[in-house]
């Protein structure tokens, strides 16, 4: 078992659970869960048993403390996730439209995921890791994006695999203004990436080939895209091809990209190696497909942290829905 950093952001998301009318005024009910993508993927690589370790700042207010008490529950090791003293804890209220699509509103202004500065990052939190996953909303301030320089600088330095959902907010950039030139920056760091279908048009600019063969040019060895339920592509050096995701039915669509990518986190550090799934379309597909059945478990639930699933539950719907590729899948990776 190989430890896995999570580096990033923990926030409360305020979940948007039913509206009620008073007086004539429509009321939302909001339910505070834990979030926060980065901690998400940690939290689903934890739950489905895998060594998680999240790397970030809370404030200290009932809110990080909840936070991290909420990381531990699930077996997500904090030793590496500091507390400021002043700064507050980042709040996101999330609002589910009638098919548990979400949209956000950020509370995120000088909060201490953002004062987290790069000599506080330690040399000794990579060791006997395997992977660092990241995501872009520590690319919006300065400070953060030395940071996120800094981790991936010990990561190369102790040979991790490097894995990045890009996961774009652009209500948390400045302005709302993404600075493509800069993410893509950190896509080409990268050994894994995972897109959003509208994230990879966005950041490619109307040049799709020309982007991916940049991407490779760089340090990227796969790239995976994602689209709702319909089919995920996955591209390399030597194929690239695609395979329909798990279906299930949507409650929220909060914690479904982050569980996908928990389970491939998963997959990498406790039963297979990236080359292996580099040089094998079968193996690559079936993870996909492995990592699929996380997600839409996931989004079939509210929230955050308690809607990812467990190995079992992703096993099952793993067997139920892609039996002709299970067996093989299992007899070789487990």
């Amino acid at each position: 078992m190989s430890k896995v950093i999570c580096y990033g952001e923990a926030l409360i998301d305020f979940l948007q659970i039913n509206q009620q009318s008073q007086d004539g005024v429509s009321l939302s009910d909001y339910r505070q869960f834990p979030g926060g993508a980065p901690a998400n993927a940690a939290v689903a690589l934890a739950k489905l048993g895998g060594k998680a370790h999240f790397v970030g700042q809370v404030g200290d207010d009932q809110f990080g403390h909840f936070l991290i008490n909420s990381l531990r529950h699930y077996g997500v090791n904090t030793d590496c996730t500091l507390i400021h003293k002043s700064a507050p804890t980042p709040l996101a209220f999330v609002h589910l439209d009638k098919y548990g699509e979400r949209s956000f509103t950020f509370m995120r202004k000088d909060s201490a995921d953002l004062k987290l500065r790069p000599e506080e990052i330690k040399s000794q939190w990579f060791t006997e890791a395997s992977l660092v996953h990241f995501c872009s909303n520590t690319l919006t301030e300065t400070n953060a994006v030395n940071t996120t320089k800094t981790v991936l600088e010990h990561a190369s330095a102790n040979n991790l695999t490097i894995c990045f959902d890009v996961n774009l907010r652009a209500n948390l950039w400045p302005n709302s203004a993404l600075n493509i030139a800069l993410i893509n920056e950190f896509v080409e760091k990268s050994d894994v990436v995972k897109f959003a279908r509208e994230e990879f048009e966005l950041l490619c600019q109307n040049q799709p080939e020309d982007y991916i063969n940049h991407c490779f040019n760089g340090n990227c060895e796969l790239l995976l895209i994602t689209n709702g339920g319909d089919d995920i592509e996955y591209i390399t050096k030597h194929y690239r091809g695609s395979i329909s995701p798990a279906k299930t039915k949507v409650v929220d669509t909060t914690a479904g990209g982050d569980g996908f990518i928990g389970a491939i986190l998963y997959l990498l550090s406790e039963r297979i190696t990236l080359d292996a799934l580099l040089n094998n379309e079968n193996t690559l597909k079936s993870a996909i497909a492995f990592a699929s059945c996380a997600g839409a478990l996931a989004v079939s639930r509210q929230g955050a942290f308690p809607a990812l699933p467990s190995l079992n539950e992703v096993d099952t719907l793993f067997n139920q829905q892609f039996g002709a590729l299970t067996g093989a899948f299992f007899r070789e990776h487990t």
